[in-house]
């Protein structure tokens, strides 16, 4: 199976794009902060799907994908964290929760599918 022609993995990156993009507004002084721990948690996402797929097994690719989920969470909890900080507004939460959300369904559809095999 090729990683990058899954849904998920496409979808996931475009989440890596949109953080990014969102980010940029960031002040100054969350460089090595907020920014880059929302970036390197968002990144995670498509990165361990990817290895999870280059997996020998079921059960390691399955592990890979719930670090995937996992890193899911922690941009959720970046993004609520960015909000309460005043660095996003209202809309660009709701946007962006939308994004996760997307993501985290078509996550967990795949694992659910993994689990079957």
């Amino acid at each position: 199976m090729d990683y990058t022609e899954l849904d998920v993995w496409k979808y996931s990156r475009d989440l890596v794009k949109y953080v990014y993009l969102l980010s940029k507004s960031f002040p100054k002084e969350e460089l090595y902060g907020l920014t880059n721990q929302i970036r390197s948690s968002a990144i995670s996402v498509p990165s361990n799907i990817a290895e999870g797929i280059g997996r020998q097994s079921n059960k390691e690719t399955i592990h890979f994908l719930y670090i995937a989920k996992g890193s899911l969470q922690e941009v959720e909890t970046q993004l609520y964290l960015s909000s309460d900080l005043g660095y996003i507004s209202e809309i660009e939460l709701n946007d962006t929760l939308e994004k996760v959300t997307s993501n985290k369904k078509l996550l967990n559809g795949f694992i659910n599918y993994y689990k079957k095999l």
